[in-house]
């Protein structure tokens, strides 16, 4: 803990007396992102570091493999789709980007079976990738990984056309999906194109 301390203290000596301002008109207006960013949990991929954000641009999702439920309330506590909701239908964020990336220990799990210490809840959870783990399933095994990290992003992107306030939202053309996959190796980020293939962003 000491060490996230002396973090916090380095926070409040550089960047909030830095950011001052800006916190103070977030503070007097309430946040307005730019983008909802549904991203990993792993905590090598921090999206406001690979997007060099500020305070207040991003709404951020973050959980285990990046991962869209499809819509379907109930009764039950839906963590992801409640912070979804809150950003499309209360903050009216123009954009939801979706941000995988590499050597996803969730995707992992997915395609190799959860160890048995992660069966409470992983297990499940990555089962929402299932469509994705089955056509992984059909090329080498060496290429398994990354194509699934990759078809997972494509995956959450369909589930989110499921929410039908995000469908009609889109359709009105006031809100936009975008599809991301950060490479924590090299530090490449890709875009999905629209013809469904990712490409490098150029530096």
């Amino acid at each position: 803990m000491e060490d996230l301390i002396a973090g916090y203290r380095r926070f409040r000596a550089g960047t909030w007396r830095n950011e001052r301002a800006r916190f103070d008109e977030l503070t007097r207006f309430g946040q307005k992102p730019r983008a909802l960013i549904i991203g990993c949990s792993d905590s090598r991929t921090d999206p406001q570091m690979v997007f060099n954000a500020v305070p207040g641009e991003l709404f951020v999702i973050r959980n285990v493999a990046n991962l869209v439920p499809p819509y379907g309330p109930d009764d039950q506590p839906h963590g992801s789709s409640a912070a979804i909701e809150f950003a499309v239908r209360s903050l009216k964020v123009p954009q939801i980007i979706v941000m995988g990336h590499a050597m996803c220990g969730g995707i992992q799990a997915l395609l190799n079976g959860a160890p048995a210490e992660l069966s409470d809840f992983v297990s499940p959870w990555v089962r929402i990738a299932e469509p994705a783990r089955r056509r992984a399933m059909s090329v080498p095994a060496e290429r398994r990984q990354d194509l699934c990290e990759h078809d997972t992003v494509r995956l959450s992107l369909e589930n989110l056309m499921t929410f039908p306030w995000i469908a009609g939202a889109v359709r009105a053309g006031t809100l936009k999906l975008q599809g991301c996959f950060f490479d924590i190796r090299s530090g490449i980020l890709e875009r999905l194109g629209g013809d469904g293939i990712f490409h490098a962003i150029a530096d």
